[in-house]
């Protein structure tokens, strides 16, 4: 029985490639769908893979170049090594170091796409004078995505310190009323600067919006 339909047309709609889903999927559901889009394009994105499936994912095409990411939970297998390039600059930000792993996902995601990042890690309001040597990394970035939980008000500091477009992406990390990202979220939703908001814990879905800023900048 087919269970998985990918869409293999979404690269000519859109610029970007189908990406893989990895949570909520059976090991054999995820190895169906990649060795479907392995064979018909020659590269499988996968995100939010635990180890377990990027094992599985691993065993079974030991002859192509695989890629995992444990922080980044994403795994590339592709049929041949290489990725795009010259599709602009993007910066990725993260307010402390429990951020990190959306934002590997984003930086993972970019890079296949051909974006070059310029990443800065642990640079949050609790010590903001971080911050501003970190931007100064950032001055040709055509967008920054903003990775931050607790409070999530980092997205809006930067944004009222660059000219380029600001992705803000909520983070689970948290305790109490911050617990589940839900009040980063509210947070960056209620910015009074400029903030674009993906959902919560979404590197894949900043990633691609920079990326579209990105290649046409």
């Amino acid at each position: 029985m087919k269970i998985v339909e990918p869409d293999f047309s979404r690269m000519e709609r859109c610029g970007v490639p189908e990406v893989v889903y990895g949570e909520g999927k059976s090991v054999k559901q995820l190895l169906q769908v990649a060795d479907r889009m392995l064979a018909k394009t020659g590269r499988v994105i996968v995100t939010k893979a635990d180890e377990k499936k990027a094992s599985a994912l691993r065993d079974m095409f030991k002859k192509c170049h695989v890629e995992c990411s444990e922080e980044a939970g994403t795994v590339v297998v592709k049929k041949k090594r290489g990725r795009a390039r010259g599709q602009g600059m993007v910066g990725i930000i993260t307010a402390g170091t429990s951020d990190i792993g959306v934002a590997e996902e984003a930086r993972v995601i970019l890079s296949e796409l051909g974006c070059e990042t310029v990443t800065a890690y642990d640079v949050g309001v609790a010590g903001v004078h971080r911050l501003y040597p970190a931007l100064k990394t950032m001055e040709k970035a055509q967008a920054i995505i903003v990775v931050a939980g607790m409070e999530g008000a980092l997205p809006s500091v930067v944004s009222g310190l660059v000219d380029v477009p600001v992705i803000g992406v909520p983070t689970s990390v948290g305790y109490g009323v911050g617990r589940g990202g839900y009040t980063a979220l509210n947070s960056m939703l209620s910015s009074c600067t400029p903030v674009a908001v993906v959902n919560i814990d979404n590197g894949y879905g900043a990633a691609v919006l920079a990326y579209q800023i990105a290649r046409r900048g």
